[in-house]
């Protein structure tokens, strides 16, 4: 059973576990829009539980924009995590009506029942300003891209000492191929609440290295990241299968060193799964992300049912049949 709504598009996900089940969320907007590509500026979060991360119970919606704030546009792409005050914490990008440039920073709420959320303050806590912004493209007002990026954060207690850490999507500036300049974008803090901007930890590649998660496996470090065809560098449009979906860095440590890993984890073209996330259950990792356009069908808008992944011995992540294509 997939995570579908009959009257809404689904897109990006992400999910935590509260000890006795996974709670998902998801971007949603209405069918009724007609074009998909408009969903992303219709968008509210949808929330659902699940034992198993096949069979959901839809709980309903438990975030949207602001009526008059900095995020009064459009709420996007998040990720959840507990807090050392016993709240739970949601990271979101946020993006503000009638800007010129779509400038996306990233905003903090709480909630006690992982489903009511309240902003912290107005709810921004990070942005492209400051100390370490020039290590980020600030302005794209010369149009050469389409969007001042900074979105999808991804946060994590920092293994490395006190405190946490944040990825998000973004991009370094002075790069002479825009298709080169996609960053994986990095900030610290020492409670969850005071974020301070850090230079990236990952640049080039792709245009874009969207929707960044981060874990350890084995000792081994991987950043999970989805980006399109569209997007390659000339340089790794020779080296990997110019497909659309989802790849993933290969890091020493959090903080990397960072490099591409071989090949490409889960693509095709017209793209299969996207916005994929990988989530460790018991039974070993599953990934999940939402449905495309398939086979070139239009766009479907429901997260799949999860697929296995594997670690081969080289530390690659692998989804069978490709594990079972290489045996």
């Amino acid at each position: 059973m997939v995570l579908a709504l009959k009257d809404q598009f689904i897109w990006d996900s992400w999910y935590v576990h509260d000890g006795e089940k996974y709670h998902g969320y998801y971007l949603k907007a209405p069918r009724s829009i007609g074009d998909p590509e408009q969903r992303h500026f219709n968008v509210s979060y949808g929330h659902a539980t699940s034992t198993d991360l096949v069979n959901w119970d839809h709980i309903g919606e438990c975030f949207r924009p602001s009526k008059d704030g900095w995020d009064n546009y459009t709420t996007w792409t998040g990720s959840v995590v507990r807090g050392d005050d016993d709240l739970w914490h949601l990271y979101y990008t946020g993006t503000r009506k009638n800007d010129p440039q779509l400038a996306q920073k990233i905003g903090h709420a709480t909630s006690t029942d992982l489903h009511n959320w309240e902003r912290v303050g107005d709810g921004l806590i990070l942005d492209l300003i400051g100390p370490n912004s020039e290590h980020y493209e600030c302005d794209v007002s010369n149009k050469e891209w389409h969007d001042r990026a900074m979105r999808d954060p991804w946060v994590m207690r920092d293994p490395e000492g006190l405190g946490w850490i944040m990825y998000f999507t973004a991009r370094a500036p002075g790069i002479e191929e825009a298709n080169d300049a996609g960053c994986i974008g990095f900030a610290t803090s020492p409670d969850g609440y005071d974020w301070t901007l850090q230079p990236p930890v990952f640049t080039g590649g792709f245009g874009q290295l969207e929707v960044p998660q981060v874990f350890e496996k084995n000792g081994t470090w991987y950043c999970l990241f989805c980006t399109a065809a569209h997007h390659y560098s000339q340089e790794q449009t020779k080296l990997r299968p110019v497909v659309t979906g989802n790849h993933y860095l290969i890091g020493e440590g959090p903080r990397g060193p960072w490099q591409i890993a071989p090949g490409f984890l889960d693509g095709t073209l017209p793209c299969t799964r996207y916005a994929a996330r990988i989530v460790d259950t018991d039974d070993g990792m599953v990934i999940l992300g939402f449905a495309d356009r398939p086979e070139g069908a239009d766009f479907i808008g429901h997260i799949m049912d999860p697929d296995p992944v594997e670690l081969t011995d080289e530390g690659l992540l692998v989804i069978p049949p490709q594990l079972k294509a290489a045996e």
